[in-house]
C-alpha cells in the first residue's frame, strides 16, 4: 500500500516553491476517459470512392453466399466434410498450399500498395473502415450529423433523446446479426441456415459464431471505431517501415497554408499576411481518428483522405486553389515536383522488386490451381496387421486408400502399386467416387515368396497408382500416385 502511494505522490516540489513563490505543478492521469469523436459527414472525390468501394465489397461478402453453381453454393467451406468449393474449384485440407499462396499473395499486394501510396487498404477497402462507414452512416440518419448527435448526447433524457438511441442501438443490431449470419453462410449452406433460423432450429456452433461474429462487428464498428486502428491493428505500428519520402502520402502545404488564421471571404491573404488556411477545423471534425493533418504524418492517419475532400470544398468557396491539403510525397513537398515527375519517381527499385515478386506469385498460384490434379490420394497402412504370410508364402500388407475425386463430375479409378517385384494389388482394385466425393478403399499389396527373399526383411518403399479412367475414348487419362512403404517380416 505504502509503495503504491509514494509512486502516485507528486514529485517533492523545488527549493523556491517551499519559498512562497508560485509553482504550477501538471497532473496527468495514465486512465483519463476516452475523448468521444464525432466524425462530420463529407462529400467529394475520395468520399465517393470510398462509397464505391463499401458497396463493392458488401455486394460481394453478402450476396456470395447465395449464388449458386452446378446445383450447389459456389463459395462454401464445408468443414464437416473437409471440401473447399470455390465456384467450379474442389479444395481439400491437402491442397491448404494454395491458401497460404494466397495469404502471401495478398501481404506482398498490401506492401506494393503501401510503397506507392500509403494505408490504401486502411482507407478504403478495410473491414474495419468499411462497417464503420455504413455504422456511422445509421448513426446520422437516425440522429443527425456531428453537431446534432453531440447536442443529443449532452442533452438530458428525454423520449426525443430515448427513441433515437434505441433506434440507432436496434439497427446497429440488426445489421451486426445479419452479418454473423452472413459469415456462418459461408460455411454452412446458406439457405439451410436461413431454414434453421426462420424455425428455430440453429445448432450450438452456428448460433455462438453468428453471435460472436455479430458482436465484433458491433462493438469494433459502433463503439471502438478509431481505438481498433490506433490502437488494437498492428498495420498501423509498422506501416512507417514501408514508406519512404516518394510515398504518396495525405499531407498539408505548410508553405502554401501558414500562416493560418480566419478572414473575410473577400480580403486578399497576401496583403494580411495570411496563408491559403483559414483555420476552420474542418479537416479535424471530418477526421475518423480525430487527428490534425496539419501537424504532420501521424500513425493514426488511414490515408482515407476525408480532409482532402473537406478542404477543396472550403478553397473552392473561398476562391483559392485546391490542394492545400492532398496526396503528395516528402520529397514531391520539399523538392517542388511535379505531378509527373512525382509519379516517373513512383517506379523505383522496391515497387519494381515488389511488383516483379507479386507477378511471379500470382502466376505460379494460377498455374498450381489450373495444373491441379482431379484426384486426391491419401495411403493408411493398416496397424493392426503390418505384414502376414498368405498362401502359397506370399507376403502381404493391408491398406486403406483415402481416394478424393477433386472434380464435379463421378469418376472411376483404377488401382495398381509398384517398387517392388512382381508386386500386385489384391481386393478393391476399382472404385467409384460421386462428383466431389471422398471415397476409402481397402486393398492389399502382395509380393511372392522369391520376390521377398530378394528383398530381404525390413521396410520397403513402394508407390500406389490411382488412374482416373476418361469418361471418353479420347481423353487421356489421369493418374495420381502416392508413396507408402511396405513391410518384409523376418
Amino acid at each position: 500500500m505504502s509503495s503504491s502511494a509514494e509512486t502516485a505522490r507528486p514529485a517533492a516540489a523545488p527549493p523556491a516553491a517551499r519559498d512562497g513563490e508560485d509553482a504550477a505543478v501538471a497532473v496527468v492521469s495514465l486512465y483519463a476517459k476516452q475523448k468521444k469523436i464525432y466524425p462530420r459527414a463529407v462529400s467529394g472525390w475520395f468520399a465517393g470512392w470510398r462509397w464505391a468501394l463499401v458497396w463493392a465489397t458488401q455486394l460481394v461478402f453478402y450476396g456470395l453466399p447465395w449464388l449458386q453453381w452446378n446445383g450447389r453454393q459456389a463459395v462454401l467451406f464445408d468443414l464437416g466434410a473437409r471440401r473447399f468449393y470455390l465456384f467450379g474449384v474442389v479444395l481439400y485440407p491437402q491442397d491448404f498450399i494454395f491458401l497460404t499462396g494466397l495469404l502471401i499473395v495478398s501481404a506482398y499486394s498490401l506492401f506494393l500498395f503501401t510503397a506507392v501510396a500509403g494505408r490504401l487498404w486502411c482507407g478504403y477497402a478495410c473491414p474495419q473502415t468499411v462497417y464503420t462507414e455504413i455504422f456511422m452512416w445509421i448513426e446520422r440518419k437516425i440522429q443527425g450529423d456531428r453537431i446534432a448527435r453531440m447536442k443529443l448526447d449532452e442533452a438530458p433524457w428525454s423520449f426525443d433523446k430515448a427513441w433515437r438511441v434505441a433506434a440507432k442501438q436496434a439497427a446497429w443490431v440488426a445489421f451486426a446479426l445479419w452479418t454473423g449470419f452472413t459469415f456462418v453462410g459461408y460455411f454452412t449452406p446458406i439457405k439451410v441456415l436461413a431454414a434453421e433460423v426462420a424455425g428455430f432450429g440453429l445448432g450450438p456452433w452456428e448460433t455462438f459464431w453468428i453471435l460472436f461474429y455479430g458482436l465484433a462487428t458491433y462493438g469494433n464498428a459502433g463503439f471502438l471505431r478509431e481505438q481498433v486502428c490506433k490502437y488494437m491493428c498492428p498495420y498501423a505500428r509498422f506501416q512507417g517501415v514501408m514508406f519512404d519520402r516518394d510515398t504518396l502520402i495525405i499531407t498539408y502545404d505548410d508553405e502554401r497554408g501558414e500562416p493560418r488564421g480566419s478572414r473575410p471571404r473577400k480580403a486578399d491573404r497576401k496583403a494580411i499576411g495570411k496563408g491559403d488556411c483559414i483555420d476552420c477545423g474542418l479537416c479535424v471534425q471530418v477526421c475518423p481518428t480525430g487527428i490534425d493533418i496539419r501537424k504532420g504524418l501521424q500513425y493514426e492517419c488511414i490515408g482515407c483522405a476525408a480532409c482532402i475532400d473537406v478542404c477543396d470544398g472550403v478553397m473552392d468557396k473561398m476562391g483559392y486553389p485546391r490542394g492545400l491539403i492532398r496526396y503528395d510525397t516528402e520529397n514531391g513537398l520539399a523538392q517542388h515536383l511535379s505531378r509527373g515527375q512525382e509519379w516517373r519517381r513512383v517506379l523505383r527499385p522496391r515497387v519494381i522488386v515488389y511488383t516483379l515478386i507479386l507477378l511471379l506469385l500470382v502466376a505460379a498460384l494460377g498455374a498450381g490451381l489450373v495444373l491441379r490434379s482431379p484426384i486426391r490420394v491419401d495411403v493408411v497402412r493398416d496397424r493392426a496387421s503390418l505384414a502376414r504370410i498368405v498362401d502359397d508364402g506370399y507376403v502381404e500388407n493391408v491398406y486403406r486408400l483415402h481416394l478424393m475425386n477433386a472434380s464435379e463430375a463421378p469418376q472411376r479409378y483404377r488401382i495398381s502399386a509398384q517398387g517392388l517385384p512382381d508386386l500386385a494389388v489384391h481386393g478393391q482394385v476399382s472404385a467409384q467416387a460421386a462428383p466431389a466425393e471422398a471415397v476409402w478403399v481397402t486393398v492389399s499389396a502382395r509380393i511372392p515368396p522369391q520376390a521377398a527373399a530378394s528383398a530381404g526383411p525390413g521396410v520397403h518403399p513402394i508407390a500406389f497408382d490411382v488412374e482416373q479412367l476418361p469418361a471418353r475414348a479420347d481423353e487421356p487419362p489421369v493418374r495420381a500416385t502416392s508413396k507408402s512403404t511396405f513391410i518384409v517380416p523376418r
